[in-house]
């Protein structure tokens, strides 16, 4: 028990003790559990046991001859992760800054995570009134235009799940009504592009098209955004092809060939 009567949560405080076996063998390379213990101050029957689940799982691996662990190919897999979403960014940035300073508006490029899309990466235009950053914000799938194309290109019964669980309503233009999002995400994959309208915020348009993987799955969405007078039902057409155009050459750089 602690000082405040509450129980300890041992599951996190594991976690924090695995993670700081992985810092070490990362800073001071191939290990035994005694140097392990001593560098870290734990206990070796503690250290021992960690070892043994992270080694389990990959994360680390034992010289049989020498005793000493060192980190597995399981990080490597991980790191290889975290890599591809840099990597994503980094393929995409040249046609991102390109489009941008063609259109002059903002351009975004958003991956899906659960019931959210994230962006990842942003290049502003030279028409762009306010320099809003958005990398690293979460937002809607069922009120963006990002989320709306991952919307329509999930399996079927995924994207029932999402809109089975309730709408929520950000401006009076949001769809909250499933039926009506269904026949709209239809539209999405028909045309090859999704558009909002003020759905999220008062005064903002988007457009997003796909960025898709070399076996042809939608990984993430170029967006073209800005304020309702500049994209609207006039301008629309002739941005959305160029956003698809954009998403198409960033899927060229990723390895996608269209036959």
């Amino acid at each position: 028990m602690t000082s405040t009567g509450r129980p300890r949560d041992t599951s996190v405080q594991s976690v924090d003790r695995a993670v700081s076996i992985l810092q070490s063998l990362s800073r001071r390379g191939p290990s035994g559990v005694t140097e392990l213990a001593e560098a870290l101050g734990l206990h070796k029957a503690t250290v021992f046991r960690l070892l043994a689940t992270l080694e389990s799982r990959g994360l680390v691996e034992q010289d049989a001859e020498r005793g000493r662990y060192r980190l597995g190919f399981g990080m490597v897999e991980l790191a290889a992760g975290a890599g591809r979403q840099s990597d994503l960014s980094l393929l995409s940035r040249p046609v991102c800054r390109e489009l941008a300073a063609a259109v002059g508006e903002t351009v975004n490029l958003a991956i899906h995570d659960g019931l959210e899309v994230i962006t990842i990466d942003q290049e502003m235009g030279g028409a762009t009134i306010s320099s809003v950053d958005w990398v690293g914000k979460r937002s809607p799938l069922h009120a963006t235009a990002a989320g709306k194309l991952f919307l329509a290109h999930l399996p079927a019964e995924q994207a029932d799940e999402v809109l089975g669980r309730g709408l929520v309503r950000y401006t009076p233009h949001t769809i909250t009504e499933p039926a009506l999002l269904k026949a709209e995400l239809r539209t999405v994959r028909e045309r090859g592009y999704a558009t909002t309208s003020q759905e999220h915020e008062i005064g903002l348009a988007a457009i997003a098209a796909p960025v898709r993987s070399p076996d042809g799955q939608v990984v993430a969405a170029v967006t073209v955004s800005g304020p309702t007078f500049r994209v609207n039902e006039h301008t629309v057409p002739a941005l959305a092809e160029r956003v698809r155009e954009a998403g198409a050459r960033i899927s060229w750089r990723r390895g996608h060939h269209k036959s």
